[in-house]
């Protein structure tokens, strides 16, 4: 019997796919990561079973629980959601990636832990493209001096890229303005400091179809995938 989230993930593909192709870019040039928070593992394994390989989580207790009864294949786990310094050492044992780094005080703690593990951790710079104060990430303005000090100070960090998370409106225009930010500054901030930036983490499940025609590489969907979270 077919599940529904195998239904889920084929619709969410035939639109991602329609919306590569308006962009002129190939499929394989933006990824699916299913976003887990509050779905069971139960559901990440049939996730899995239909062909997903990266899973984003928010919370790292969430993170660690699922690690823990976690019996599928090996899959790619990225943390997504706020990290605070004190919970960096537990989340590295769980992610192998921080795709929300908002400060240099973090960037410094994961450095940090991340050398002691002997290991060069990938990263993305969360920008609050918006403007809204409920969302993290750094201001555009300061997106530059925060990855100059990181390169300078955080050896053990590899930053790949940005995210952002669009505003909280159905208006296109406005979604899109938010995205095309976001490229925007990572095309200057690739020129500035000879970096290639290839990630552009941005688009959920109410705004992914516009988030790849600004320019996507990366694209975060959980209820389109799961269903509704209670």
């Amino acid at each position: 019997m077919v599940s529904a989230i195998h239904n889920n993930l084929q619709r969410v593909r035939e639109k991602l796919a329609d919306a590569v192709r308006k962009s002129g870019r190939n499929d394989e040039d933006v990824r699916l990561v299913a976003v887990t928070k509050t779905y069971p593992v139960e559901d990440i394994l049939e996730a899995v079973r239909c062909g997903v390989v990266s899973i984003g989580e928010n919370r790292v207790q969430e993170l660690s629980e699922k690690r823990s009864l976690w019996s599928g294949p090996s899959i790619e786990w990225r943390f997504i959601g706020h990290l605070q310094g004190n919970k960096v050492r537990k989340v590295l044992e769980f992610a192998s990636t921080v795709d929300s780094l908002d400060s240099l005080s973090l960037a410094r703690a994961l450095s940090r832990v991340a050398e002691e593990k002997k290991m060069r951790l990938p990263v993305l710079i969360e920008v609050n493209t918006s403007g809204e104060e409920s969302k993290h990430g750094t201001a555009p303005s300061d997106a530059a001096p925060l990855l100059e000090s990181v390169m300078k100070e955080c050896p053990a960090l590899q930053v790949e890229g940005l995210m952002t998370v669009g505003p909280l409106t159905d208006d296109e225009a406005e979604v899109r303005r938010a995205f095309a930010l976001l490229r925007g500054i990572r095309d200057s901030l690739s020129g500035a400091f000879g970096l290639r930036l290839k990630e552009l983490s941005m688009g959920m499940s109410g705004d992914y179809e516009w988030a790849v025609q600004e320019g996507s590489t990366m694209v975060r969907i959980g209820s389109a995938i799961f269903g509704k979270r209670t």
